[in-house]
This record gives C-alpha cells, sequence and structure tokens, in this order.
C-alpha cells in the first residue's frame, strides 16, 4: 500500500530563491505547453496534441534556454506536462459524462505551488539516514534542503514532491509500504449520522461535538482580511498581510485535520463495522436556484439563498469529506470494514416500527413518531437506520 509523509522543510535564504525559481520554471512550461495546444487545435485544423509529442520537445527546450528550463530535472518537467495531460483527460471525460467542462487555465505564478519527482534519484534524493539526527532533501539546482522530520518514514520513498504554502515549504513523500497487520476484532459494529449540530452521532447514543474552528477563527480572519485590503498592492506590508490571512486558514485547516484524526482513529479502535452515510456533499452545498418574479420582469421571489448560505458555511467548516476520507483509509490499514449506505429517510424512519414520514422530525434534534409514539433523538434515530441498513448490505453481499 502506498502513503503519504509531509514534512516541513528549513530551506536558507539562497535556496528558498532558487525553489521559487523552480516553481516559477514550471509554471512556465506549463502555460506553453498549454498554449501549445490551444493554437494546434484553434489554428491546425483542429489537431490534437499529445503528452508524447510535447515530452519529445523537452530536450530542444532545455537547450534552448538553459538558464530557466534546462537547470532542471528532465522528470519533474516531464511530470509537469503528464500534470496538463491530465487536465484535458479530465476534462473530455466531464464533456463526455454531460458535466461542466471546465477548459484547463493557465496558471499564475503564486497559483503554481507544487512540482513533483516521479522517482527517488531522478532530480531529487531523500537523505534519511539513521546516524545522522538532521534530515535533508536534495533537489537538483537547489541543493541539500533541511527537513524537519517528525516522524520516521516506514517503507520505500517512491515520489518526492516539493510544495508552497505561503511562506513555507513542505516536502511529500509517497511511499510503498507492506500491509500493517489488522487490529484484533472487538465484535462490534456502529453506524454513525454527520450532521452540523452535533459532528456526529452514533448508534450506541454517543455524540462528538462539532468544534465550528472556522466560526471560532472568524473574528481573526476578518481583522486580517481588512487589514489586507487596506494595503497597496506589490507591497512589502501586503505581502505580510497576505500570509497573516494564510496562516489563519492554515491553523483551521490544521485543527480541522487533526480533530477528523482523532475521531476517525477512535471509531476505527472501537468497531470493526463502521457504516456511514454515502453523502454527495458538493450537492449538499450548492447555492438555489433563484426565482423569476412573474409580475415584475427582471426581478426575482425570495429563494433561501442567505440562509443556505450560512448552512453550506457550516457543512464546509464541518469537513465531512476530510473526515471520511481520513476513515477510510485508517480503516483499510486497522482491516475494519466501512459500508456507505442511501441517506435518504435515515432520520425521518422510525426505528422500532419502520414508519417513515416527515412529520416524525418535528424538529431539528427531536424524533416523535406519529405511528407508534416512539421519541428519541433525531441524529442517534439516524445513527440506527444507517446500522441497519449498512448490516443489511453486508449480508447481502456475503450471500
Amino acid at each position: 500500500m502506498m502513503r503519504t509523509y509531509k514534512f516541513l522543510m528549513r530551506p536558507t535564504v539562497g535556496q528558498t530563491i532558487a525553489l521559487g525559481e523552480m516553481l516559477r520554471d514550471h509554471c512556465s512550461l506549463y502555460n506553453g505547453a498549454l498554449q501549445e495546444r490551444r493554437d494546434a487545435y484553434r489554428h491546425v485544423s483542429k489537431t490534437s496534441v499529445k503528452y508524447g509529442q510535447q515530452s519529445a520537445q523537452l530536450k530542444e527546450i532545455r537547450a534552448f534556454d538553459p538558464e530557466r528550463q534546462g537547470r532542471w530535472s528532465f522528470c519533474s518537467q516531464q511530470a509537469t506536462l503528464r500534470r496538463l495531460d491530465k487536465a484535458f483527460t479530465a476534462f473530455f471525460r466531464r464533456i463526455k459524462a454531460g458535466e461542466k467542462p471546465g477548459y484547463p487555465r493557465f496558471r499564475g505564478v503564486g497559483r503554481f505551488d507544487t512540482v513533483e519527482f516521479p522517482r527517488d534519484g531522478s532530480g531529487c534524493r531523500w537523505d534519511s539516514t539513521p546516524h545522522d539526527p538532521v534530515t535533508r532533501v536534495r533537489f537538483q539546482a537547489v541543493g541539500h534542503v533541511r527537513v524537519n522530520q517528525h516522524r520516521p518514514v516506514i517503507g520505500k520513498v517512491k515520489t518526492i514532491s516539493v510544495r508552497r504554502e505561503g511562506s513555507r515549504w513542505y516536502v511529500l513523500l509517497a511511499a510503498e509500504q507492506p500491509i500493517p497487520e489488522p487490529l484484533p476484532k472487538t465484535g462490534s459494529v456502529v453506524g454513525i449520522d454527520l450532521g452540523v449540530a452535533n459532528f456526529l452521532a452514533d448508534s450506541n447514543g454517543g455524540f462528538v461535538p462539532n468544534p465550528r474552528y472556522s466560526r471560532n477563527a472568524a473574528a481573526r480572519l476578518d481583522a486580517a482580511q481588512q487589514a489586507l485590503s487596506r494595503c497597496k498592492p506589490r507591497s512589502k506590508r501586503r505581502h505580510k498581510a497576505v500570509e497573516r490571512v494564510a496562516s489563519v486558514h492554515r491553523k483551521v485547516r490544521r485543527q480541522r485535520q487533526d480533530h477528523a484524526h482523532k475521531t476517525a482513529l477512535g471509531l476505527v479502535r472501537d468497531y470493526d463495522v463502521v457504516a456511514h452515510e454515502d453523502l454527495k456533499i458538493r450537492n449538499m452545498s450548492k447555492a438555489p436556484a433563484p426565482k423569476p418574479d412573474p409580475d415584475k420582469p427582471g426581478s426575482f421571489l425570495p429563494n433561501g439563498a442567505t440562509a443556505k448560505a450560512g448552512l453550506n458555511r457550516s457543512i464546509a467548516d464541518a469537513g465531512w469529506g476530510v473526515f471520511l476520507t481520513i476513515l477510510s483509509a485508517k480503516a483499510e490499514s486497522a482491516g475494519r470494514e466501512m459500508i456507505a449506505v442511501d441517506p435518504r429517510n435515515t432520520s425521518r424512519r422510525c426505528p422500532r416500527c419502520g414508519h417513515t414520514a416527515r412529520e416524525n422530525r418535528p424538529t431539528q434534534e427531536k424524533f416523535h413518531c406519529v405511528a407508534c409514539a416512539h421519541s428519541a433523538h433525531a441524529d442517534t434515530v439516524g445513527a440506527l437506520n444507517v446500522l441497519r441498513a449498512g448490516l443489511a448490505r453486508r449480508e447481502a453481499q456475503l450471500a
């Protein structure tokens, strides 16, 4: 199995400049390859340029511009061209599926923040030796950069990526390692219901409160963004203000990931089977469609957009997608089973008599069955129904 490690780098001033130039030159290569594809399709009888053709031109490009393109790794430049090719592949796939196409766009230097090295030892080298207290990673034309390695890397390093996040630099390692031993069986199963009022409710009646990290940091973020809006463009003061805004977002993201890791680890340790809702988060967070007023052309009727915007912010703040991704990865490593079920009517179906009605849930928290008068917390009822649906699906698959 593959596992990714992310470590903070400590480059010197000169190395920071060189890393920035590496991103700039790879961004230039990406934009140039995109321009070639656009021109070939528009002006040369709608000809499509493929990755193989552009990769074959790299030797000439490096010889023509040795100062900007010739000094970087050949494999990393191939990875950049492959990145563009994947963007076009996804573009044509969305067209065939009838989705919004999203044609690949040119990248600004500030938004091109990652360079990948497909192989360890080709343009980069992960240098982690047990007897050396200082870990370094070597990049071609940059040198040996110090790394804050806070945990050991298990397995063989396959690919290395360098990423810029604000003023910080990170190295990402994809290591191939053997499948770990599964955790001992507990004989317990659980269903979980994700929400906004409570982050998680389980079928045993337990709750995990919603930390609401983004809401708690809203005041600091507003102050940082207001200070940014008052800065002159391309000034040193604006650069510092941008970093302050980025640091607030970075802290919220790390808090959310830390909470997701701890919550997922608790579920994986305690239960053999975890059933959850198969949520379509993108559809749930869409803005409501406008309602034209038939009596007043050019005006619109109220459609609840303000309330929906607040709900969308709460959904994004909860981070359901991040949590489910982390939970799935931990379950796979621990030998646990994840079951996704249809979320429709899970909070409206009575777990005692099976009656399903909208009136069964009069409020956000309360569940009261109109058929058998069963009362419970609505999120707990949803988790129970998710567990039963998951176990039924599991039995059907085993049969």
